[in-house]
């Protein structure tokens, strides 16, 4: 007999913190497979047993057979179901669990049917099709469910046997034990499911009160609302087959039923006030109740009805009010998003006071439900957009992910866009966000907009001051963005051109893609003497879309020869090369070198094999079995991107970590990566290479390697630390031609 796997003990605290299945491994469990809980477990959590592991524990396991303990039994039955994709000999135990479908003791009863129509093929299941027919109206209701249950799943492979027990499943509908009736209604329907007539039939008789289960009722109004909106009647004078039966199951004494009631009436096509009615009463009713799940079931399906019926609604605000400080969060996001689709104009400020203290107690997911919930109530009431947008300018500034953030974003953008008043207002509010904003994306995001929205509001030049300042306190990007920006202001606004010119100047000896942007622009504008084009042309070059596929460009450009003869973008191809999936993949700033294996397989393995062989530490480890593709360890827009690819020999695991500085102003020395092998205790470390110097976007390599375990398969679990000396470097600017070079050496 197995052994418990958690001893009691009078600690409670220490016992309430404990797992028994903390850190278990697939290898060392099935070298003890009498731990047959553990290895249900691993199933459970995903774990793929090979052909021959799989026949190893199933024989195992069937010793167990010998076992008068039924949890345990129940166990062996359970572990021979989920091996049968697995292992070719389940079919030996089919004797014995035959046996069992015939043994006095009802538990192996049910469990061995289930068993059996999961591993059995069509020649067997004729040969005990008496035996699945008796049980499904056997007395004992979990045998007959049992029965069912196997019945549903068999009708996908083998029909024609299962459509042969519609008599006993009928029986089994009248049953008075609530499982197998509800199961027997399944089944019937599932047998008639291709046939509308049929089912049409089924509803109608069952309708009629034979159906005592509350589980089998919520199936029952199910199909009769399916029935309901497969009915030809829907689109006519509003009279709907079987539209009683659901409101009569509003009087159910079963809560479960009236909830599924009420729900099918509300998501009925084309529902009438009259007959929305009876059930918004009970969801109000629902709405007090004690229970929590009462609560958000009545509150979501009336945030669903808002859509589409808000003042059907209106009534149960008084009592969604009172949900804004419950306990339970999602209850209260609910009712104030409710509210809000529900309320009247006079009601708005109201709700703004409750839900700025309700904001700080929900979770970013919450917080994007509100936020679009206040924009569409902006823009139903415009004559508010600034106690709204004022409420959404306060939590743009307040703490929160990107997704989040980002909501609110383009909730304010929506908003301008459509409200002309609220203009003004939120690109004020747009720019303060930029001032102290953490997320590249939305910068630039907003800096579009504003260079798009700015010139034509009554006061460019206060918009100037933000946009200058992204270029002095942002990255490479943003700033690029910022002289975008500028540009367009010059181009829009005659009286700020003297102003941008000045600004751009001061762009001329930053990085590439600033420098090259503020040229281009003060070229374009005139601002360096050139022979200024009409305003149409710069217009249309500024704000103007791009018609042909930037991939085709950049290739165009990287192809472009220098010569006399200018770059003619007319020569570029307008058509859109169908590309491999892989190469469609957004880029972004990751380790490339060997990290980025070549193009083919084959060439991929010769370089890790050539640059592996030439490291004095790894020459003689033998050949290289295999290489994975690189794993991303970092994510993106860090300081340092890291990537790893782990090379397989026969005794050693090499872990090649793919480095890339993305600071311009540092210099890194002396890079390796600690490697925890805590969790991994049967490999040892062997050898190390770190890296001398990895500057700034130069990718450079550094390994780790770890001696495999004799004779064994082993997993492992390795935490990953980047150590480095850091040389931090600054360019002092004194004229185009020269500058001073300061290097600072700290430690990390």
């Amino acid at each position: 007999m197995a052994q418990p796997l958690v001893k009691k003990d009078d600690d409670r605290d220490e016992e309430a913190d404990y797992s028994p299945f903390l850190g278990i491994e697939k290898g060392a469990v099935l070298q003890d497979a009498r731990v047959i809980t553990k290895l249900l477990y691993l199933l459970n959590q995903g774990e793929a047993f090979t052909k021959v592991e799989a026949t190893e524990v199933f024989f195992a396991v069937t010793k167990l057979f010998q076992s008068k303990d039924i949890g345990l039994r129940r166990m062996v039955y359970v572990m021979i179901k989920e091996l049968s994709p697995s292992a070719d000999e389940v079919i030996i135990v089919t004797s014995s669990l035959m046996k069992d479908m015939t043994s006095k003791t009802d538990m192996y009863r049910a469990n061995a049917i289930r068993v059996l129509c999961r591993i059995t093929d069509g020649t067997l299941l004729t040969q005990i099709e008496r035996y699945l027919k008796q049980a499904i109206v056997d007395k004992n209701p979990v045998v007959a469910s049992a029965a069912l249950v196997s019945g549903i799943h068999l009708l996908q492979t083998n029909p024609e046997i299962v459509k042969r027990w519609s008599n006993e499943v009928q029986e089994a509908v009248q049953s008075r034990a609530a499982l197998v009736q509800f199961h027997a209604l399944a089944l019937l329907h599932q047998v008639r499911q291709n046939d509308r007539l049929a089912v049409n039939k089924l509803v109608s008789s069952l309708t009629r009160g034979s159906v005592r289960s509350p589980i089998a009722q919520c199936l029952l109004i199910r199909y009769t609302s399916q029935v309901i909106r497969e009915s030809a009647n829907n689109t006519q004078t509003g009279d709907r087959p079987f539209y009683d039966f659901l409101e009569g199951c509003l009087r159910h004494k079963a809560e479960m039923v009236i909830f599924e009631a009420a729900r099918a009436i509300t998501e009925l096509n084309g529902v009438t006030s009259r007959e929305l009615t009876p059930a918004i009463t009970v969801l109000q009713l629902f709405l007090s109740s004690f229970k929590p799940v009462l609560r958000f079931a009545a509150v979501r399906t009336l945030n669903k009805v808002a859509m589409t019926h808000p003042m059907a609604v209106t009534n149960c605000n008084i009592d969604m009010e009172s949900l804004i400080s419950d306990q339970n969060r999602s209850i209260a996001t609910l009712a104030i998003t409710t509210l809000l689709k529900t309320g009247n104009e006079s009601s708005v400020d109201r709700l703004m006071k409750q839900i700025t203290n309700f904001m700080s107690d929900i979770a970013d997911e919450f917080k994007i439900v509100v936020v679009e919930a206040i924009r569409s109530l902006c823009l139903k009431f415009p004559l508010k957009h600034r106690s709204l947008m004022n409420f959404l300018s306060n939590i743009l500034r307040e703490e929160g992910g990107f997704e989040y953030k980002k909501a609110i974003v383009d909730s304010i953008v929506i908003l301008i866009r459509d409200i002309p008043e609220a203009k003004e207002t939120g690109l004020l509010h747009l720019c303060e966000f930029i001032e102290d904003c953490e997320f590249t994306y939305l910068s630039t995001q907003i800096l579009h907009f504003l260079g798009i929205e700015g010139p034509k509001t009554s006061d460019p030049s206060k918009y100037i001051r933000y946009i200058y300042n992204r270029m002095h306190l942002e990255n490479a990007t943003v700033w690029a963005g910022a002289v975008s920006t500028l540009a367009k202001f010059g181009a829009m606004v005659d009286g700020l051109k003297p102003h941008v010119f000045v600004l751009l100047r001061r762009c001329l000896f930053d990085t590439d893609e600033v420098r090259d942007r503020a040229t281009l622009y003060l070229n374009t504008l005139g601002g360096d003497g050139a022979v200024v084009e009409t305003g149409a042309d710069v217009k249309e070059f500024l704000f103007g879309s791009l018609d042909i596929p930037l991939m085709n460009l950049e290739n165009s450009l990287k192809n472009y020869e220098p010569s006399e003869k200018p770059f003619d973008i007319s020569s570029v191809p307008k058509e859109v090369k169908i590309q491999p999936l892989a190469e469609k993949k957004a880029p972004g700033k990751k380790p490339t070198g060997l990290g980025a294996p070549p193009p083919s397989p084959s060439s991929t393995v010769d370089a890790y094999e050539k640059l592996l062989s030439s490291i004095p530490e790894f020459a003689n480890f033998g050949k290289l079995f295999k290489s994975s593709p690189p794993v991303e360890l970092t994510e993106a827009e860090t300081e340092y991107a890291v990537n790893v690819v782990k090379h397989i020999f026969d005794g050693h695991v090499v872990f090649q970590y793919n480095c890339t500085n993305t600071i311009p102003e540092q210099l890194l020395e002396n890079v390796i990566v600690i490697v925890d092998a805590s969790e991994a205790e049967e490999f040892a470390e062997v050898a190390s290479k770190p890296l001398r110097s990895l500057p700034y976007d130069s990718p450079g390599q550094t390994f780790v390697a770890f001696q495999k375990p004799d004779g064994v398969p082993a997993v492992g679990k390795f935490s990953n630390m980047l150590r480095f000396i850091v040389k931090e470097v600054c360019l002092l600017f004194f004229s185009p031609e020269e500058c001073v070079l300061f290097v600072y050496c700290s430690t990390i």
